[in-house]
């Protein structure tokens, strides 16, 4: 398996009893899992196994399930509870008797329980086939997570692989970049009398030294061999890759520091921008 973006959209329906039943789960990108669950009141004894279902399969993300129930069939299994409205209307008047009656009748209408179903048990018949569709919706949420997930992959070894081949550009660079150095100092050493020349060849090179970035490029490219590693071997492995992507960027601010070059700036520059598209995209990688 490669990488998993982690946003996805998956929906699924099926009809039971002349009830069409619609399962739709979208998610966009978040550190830990975050569930939302909209469902009927008919099945809110399954909600907690269904959101285990959920949490099993989906694993991270700011994930919305919307469960809903649409009757096909003309008759009505809805009736009003008319001894509840009744209670309700008598204790209304109690609180507030200058009002008129159908003020009454509009406010007991939104109380709980006026409105029931007819077999309003779910039965074990009806809760396999909402399980199945859940099942169904799950499935296809993670085959777009799939899909979306490989468009993710190629773009990011895209411009991981550029980053690479600004990286290999420095070595060009790096003798002229240097030897500037060494002659200003041995320019220096000229104009002064009595200088202690082994010590000032020590400092030369201390100074060269610390200017040194050839530690620097074979670290940054461990990262970038390690990071396509992980991105094409490991699955769920999007907090591995961001933290493999802050360590590139130790290395390519050092990288950019140590310098003193601007054909070398230009590309610290390009790989600093091309590495937070990739932290960017990381962000969506489950």
């Amino acid at each position: 398996m490669m990488i998993l973006s982690m946003t996805g959209f998956g929906r699924a329906e099926t009809v039971y009893e002349s009830t069409k039943i619609t399962v739709d789960i979208k998610s966009l990108n978040s550190k830990s899992f975050d569930l939302n669950v909209k469902i009927p009141l008919r099945y809110k004894e399954k909600e907690f196994e269904i959101r285990k279902l959920l949490n099993d399969k989906i694993l991270r993300g700011k994930v919305d399930c919307y469960i809903n129930c649409e009757n096909l069939e003309d008759s009505n299994d809805v009736k009003i509870n008319q001894e509840v409205v009744k209670n309700y209307i008598e204790q209304l008047k109690a609180v507030a008797s200058d009002a008129p009656d159908f003020e009454y009748l509009k406010m007991a209408v939104r109380m709980p329980d006026v409105l029931s179903t007819k077999n309003s048990d779910l039965d074990e018949n009806e809760w396999n086939t909402l399980l199945a569709v859940v099942q169904e919706s799950v499935s296809k949420f993670n085959e777009f997570r799939q899909t979306e997930g490989n468009n993710l992959a190629e773009e990011i070894e895209k411009i991981i692989l550029n980053i690479e081949s600004n990286l290999n550009k420095v070595a060009q660079y790096e003798e002229e970049r240097i030897q500037p150095i060494k002659d200003r100092y041995q320019s220096a050493l000229k104009n002064f009398d009595n200088i202690d020349e082994t010590r000032f060849y020590q400092e030369m090179v201390y100074f060269v030294e610390k200017l040194d970035i050839s530690e620097e490029k074979v670290r940054l490219s461990q990262h970038i061999k390690y990071y396509l590693e992980v991105m094409r071997n490991e699955d769920f492995n999007g907090k591995k890759l961001g933290f493999i992507a802050q360590e590139m960027g130790r290395e390519i601010n050092t990288l950019g520091s140590k310098a003193n070059h601007s054909e070398i700036q230009k590309l610290v520059v390009e790989m600093k921008d091309d590495l937070e598209k990739i932290k960017e995209q990381t962000l969506n990688v489950l």
